[in-house]
């Protein structure tokens, strides 16, 4: 098995492709030991010192360190456990936990429900893949027919990365404004 990494625009974030499938839809993301419960791997990769987030894409998943760690010793572990558990055909999830997370789904009703729809079709179509070349996700979180105001989740190596504000508002937000004239602003959820 060969598995081949790229870096992240989040320094603090490596990106590793297995060359498999992970989920076949969604994204997951695991911030502390108790959420990664649900996956044996997640489990595996918190247990190395250093490691902060887990997330896994359709194809790749991305591991978050801390800022006292160096990839340069943390990368040979991450990747053993990766192996590891591939190698061993454990599954991915246990029962109950594989749920691949994706847009909140609270209901709009009339002209809010065809905006929110567009925003999504936008976010699955053109900007969610674009992010996860990069390591990350973007989720609608929700949109405030009052105000024009979209809320979006950033997750995996976009989390916490330095440039995921200017990506946020130079690339999503305009292409929102752009194509959904309802928008007024993108701002991030935590």
């Amino acid at each position: 098995m060969f598995i081949q990494t790229e870096v992240t625009p989040n320094p603090e974030v490596l990106k590793f492709l297995p060359g498999r499938e992970l989920l076949a839809e969604g994204s997951r993301d695991f911030r502390t030991m108790d959420e990664a419960r649900v996956s044996p791997l997640a489990r595996d990769l918190f247990d190395i010192e250093g490691v902060t987030r887990v997330f896994f894409g359709t194809d790749f998943l991305t591991v978050g360190k801390d800022a006292d760690h160096d990839w340069s010793h943390l990368k040979a572990p991450i990747l053993a456990a990766i192996m590891d558990h591939f190698t061993s055909g454990r599954p991915l999830f246990e029962e109950s936990g594989g749920e691949a997370g994706g847009h909140d789904d609270l209901v709009y009703e009339g002209e809010a429900a065809q905006v929110v729809a567009e925003i999504k079709e936008l976010l699955d179509t053109r900007i969610r893949p674009a992010v996860a070349q990069d390591g990350g996700d973007i989720l609608f979180n929700r949109f405030e027919p009052d105000t024009g105001v979209v809320w979006l989740h950033m997750r995996g190596a976009c989390s916490g990365c330095p440039s995921s504000s200017a990506t946020l508002k130079a690339g999503v937000e305009n292409m929102l404004k752009h194509y959904v004239p309802e928008v007024t602003r993108v701002e991030q959820t935590l």
